[in-house]
């Protein structure tokens, strides 16, 4: 999902305590998210250091990081509404009918372009009910079906060197109407985890444009503005690559 990165996020009130250093590890990557960015903040008095607090707790989330802890899951009746909130305009649906997804980076040194028919006859639907966590302070719980993005990388595995992957919407638009192409790097342990989803349906139905149409990304340990929606590309690196929020000063992991 993309998101307007200025605000400053708060589910819960900053927690006021001392962590002893021996501890550290056995708090949750969402505490420590917590109490790196509250510190910052709180010593800064201005939420413009929220770029600040977000990179350090960069170090700290991607040490903590587990593929076996997942985060909740929720029932139907625990659904709250979510809101539209591309990173500019919604685009025009135009794009739809000529949809592909193109992977690069791929072991067979090929390029490959897939449509969502190719995606959904050839890879399992899974369904999942997550809270998406927005980093100007809301969030909200919905359900997704979708393609497991590890599904996809043992399909069309990546290079033996990959370690991150380049996420696209060249369909992205500015709050002008103008193209904006969007983008951010995800490394794929996180893109392994069990709970990462490239969507499909959105509340049992398939994805409007306002949600990401036809596929987006879903990736609940981290937070919303990695969630891109209406991806078109997929490149797998072996070094970290470009990022659109952490060009502009913020965070690269955004782990929660």
């Amino acid at each position: 999902m993309n998101n307007n990165a200025r605000g400053f996020f708060a589910e819960r009130p900053l927690p006021q305590f001392e962590v002893d250093p021996k501890m550290l590890r056995r708090r949750t990557r969402r505490d420590v998210l917590w109490l790196g960015a509250g510190t910052v903040a709180t010593l800064a008095g201005a939420r413009s250091l929220l770029p600040h607090a977000l990179r350090i707790d960069d170090d700290v989330a991607e040490s903590l990081y587990s593929p076996h802890r997942k985060v909740p899951t929720y029932t139907k009746s625990q659904i709250t509404p979510l809101k539209n909130n591309y990173n500019g305009a919604t685009p025009d649906p135009s794009y739809i009918p000529g949809w592909h997804l193109t992977l690069d980076g791929l072991a067979s040194g090929v390029s490959v372009a897939l449509d969502i028919r190719s995606l959904t006859t050839r890879l399992s639907i899974h369904e999942q009910i997550t809270r998406l966590v927005c980093v100007e302070g809301w969030s909200a719980i919905a359900w997704w079906d979708g393609l497991r993005f590890d599904d996809l990388l043992r399909a069309y595995p990546p290079t033996s060197q990959a370690k991150w992957v380049l996420v696209e919407s060249s369909v992205n638009l500015d709050a002008s109407g103008n193209s904006d192409p969007y983008y951010v790097s995800l490394d794929l342990a996180s893109a392994c985890h069990p709970q990462t989803l490239l969507a499909t349906h959105f509340n049992g139905q398939p994805l409007t444009v306002e949600h990401g149409a036809p596929l987006r990304l879903l990736v609940p340990v981290k937070l919303g503005l990695k969630n891109v929606k209406a991806i078109t590309k997929l490149t797998y690196v072996a070094q970290e690559p470009r990022d659109y929020w952490a060009e502009r000063g913020y965070s690269h992991y955004d782990g929660i």
